[in-house]
């Protein structure tokens, strides 16, 4: 691409004559802004032979880089070759991601092997942005931390102000007596069993048992012969059968 074409925002017709640098220098923070040219992306592709191009229209862009002065010579601006002879200001990509990111160095080189990093830049998805410094990274974090303890401690101070106010109120508040437990009144009781007592007169006899069949001999009665006969020591006696339980199939009726 013809290198006129590209830096008309930048040049005035003229290679020579350069135009006003921009209100704020491009080596101060300028995290707070970004670019993009929609026109320019539309018309040409986002790659690395003219991704340089693009950057070099946006405020970021220091025109007194050695990447300049090799546009001026009609040389690729990226050219390592180049730029490794030379000293002063110039850009490198770092990283890309064609087409969707790409990251610029700014840097200041004083020999073939020694440059010093300066800002970093990157572009995503077709905007422009400057990275913001490591140091100014930890120190946006540390003040949310702080910013979010702070608040913690707030919350925490208001609850038990609430707490306090609450238990201060219940002291202050009489306290109620509980009721004593109830007592047994005697007289109660006392009528209660007499109309029990009346009820249970009132009341019919109970029937009487029905008796016993022919030749029963109750349990109770055996065991007072039993004893009978072992005091007496004599022979202990077959005890009488009870006519009522089954004596087997010898004394069964048959049909």
């Amino acid at each position: 691409m013809d290198a006129s074409l590209l830096s008309a925002d930048t040049f005035n017709g003229n290679a020579g004559e350069q135009i006003a640098p921009p209100l704020q220098p491009p080596g101060t923070d300028m995290t707070g802004i970004c670019f993009r040219d929609q026109l320019w992306i539309n018309s040409y592709p986002l790659d690395r032979n003219y991704v340089f191009d693009y950057f070099a229209l946006s405020p970021f862009y220091d025109i007194t880089c050695n990447n300049e002065i090799l546009r001026r010579r009609s040389v690729h601006p990226l050219d390592h070759s180049q730029l490794s002879k030379m000293t002063g200001l110039e850009y490198v990509i770092s990283d890309a991601t064609e087409p969707n990111f790409f990251v610029f160095r700014k840097q200041k080189r004083d020999g073939p092997e020694k440059v010093t990093p300066m800002l970093t830049y990157y572009i995503l998805d077709g905007t422009i942005y400057q990275a913001p410094q490591l140091c100014t990274v930890f120190a946006a974090r540390v003040g949310r931390a702080v910013f979010n303890i702070s608040n913690a401690f707030s919350v925490a101070a208001s609850k038990l102000e609430t707490i306090r106010q609450v238990d201060a109120k219940s002291q202050n508040e009489p306290s109620v007596s509980k009721p004593a437990s109830e007592t047994v009144d005697l007289k109660e009781v006392k009528r209660v069993d007499l109309i029990l007592k009346s009820l249970y007169s009132k009341l019919p006899p109970a029937p009487p048992p029905p008796p016993f069949p022919e030749g029963y001999v109750s349990q109770e009665a055996l065991a007072e012969k039993e004893e009978e006969v072992g005091t007496q020591g004599g022979e202990s006696q077959q005890p009488q059968i009870d006519p009522i339980i089954d004596q087997g199939p010898a004394k069964r009726m048959k049909f």
